[in-house]
């Protein structure tokens, strides 16, 4: 399975690295709070209260942005057959440590090494598709799927980047950025990454033969708790969606 682009795109080198150097602090900062997998995103709701993915049993899933593996070593109890992959090799050394006893693949979203009409499902809880361009990875997603399969990730809401304070390094009830022509931000600690609008979302999809199921914005229950956002943070995203979850499904 050899990839189909010799280098890495800038970005995505940029990433690498970020990852490389930052991973024993994301692992020890979040490693407790998203251990038992199945769960999505920044308040970690339960797969079981949103079914974004039904019924997986004897699929072949890609995780994009795997790191430690907790949703596809999740998904083996179940039943599904998962394949990991990941741009850091750091990153994959502890799904490695943590028992990963499935395929992991170190390489980026943006140029997938695997066969045509390879899975049943692509799914990422905040990796892959935060970290790469979307205009790379959708094309690729689209190219391993299996006519029927489906996409669903979470990331950022388009509400989040227009309402984040860079000056203050939080997020705040006004629009702070421009809506029109999002789509790259390169964080000052290393790492850089991508949103688009949701008109922009809709059109990339439709592009790459996908056809959108649904999306949901998420609202943290009462009493949640996060390792990746404070209380003031928390609170802002019960009033407007900070984290959204796409399904999409190639036809």
């Amino acid at each position: 399975m050899a990839n189909r682009r010799d280098e890495l795109s800038e970005h995505a080198a940029r990433n690498r690295a970020y990852w490389d150097r930052t991973s024993d602090w994301y692992q020890e900062a979040n490693a407790r709070f998203i251990e038992r997998g199945l769960a999505w995103g920044l308040w970690q709701i339960p797969e079981s209260e949103l079914n974004v993915l039904g019924d997986v049993i004897g699929k072949e899933v890609l995780e994009l942005g795997c790191g430690a593996a907790e949703w596809s070593r999740a998904l083996v109890r179940i039943g599904a057959r998962p394949v990991g992959l990941d741009n850091s090799e750091a990153r994959l050394a502890r799904a490695r440590e943590a028992g990963a006893d499935f395929p992991l693949v170190h390489a980026s979203a943006e140029s997938l090494p695997f066969e045509e009409a390879r899975f049943d499902v692509v799914m990422c809880d905040w990796g892959a598709t935060t970290f790469a361009d979307p205009y790379l990875v959708v094309p690729e997603v689209a190219r391993v799927l299996r006519p029927g399969g489906f996409l669903a990730f979470s990331n950022s809401s388009p509400f989040g980047w227009v309402c984040f304070d860079r000056e203050s390094d939080t997020y705040v009830p006004r629009l702070v950025n421009d809506y029109f022509g999002l789509r790259r931000w390169d964080d000052p600690d290393g790492a850089t990454e991508f949103n688009l609008t949701y008109g922009e979302w809709i059109s990339v999809f439709r592009r790459n033969g996908f056809v959108v199921e649904d999306l949901i914005e998420i609202q943290p229950p009462p009493g949640a708790t996060s390792t990746y956002r404070n209380e003031a943070e928390t609170e802002w995203a019960r009033h407007w969606p900070m984290e959204t979850i796409w399904k999409v499904r190639r036809v």
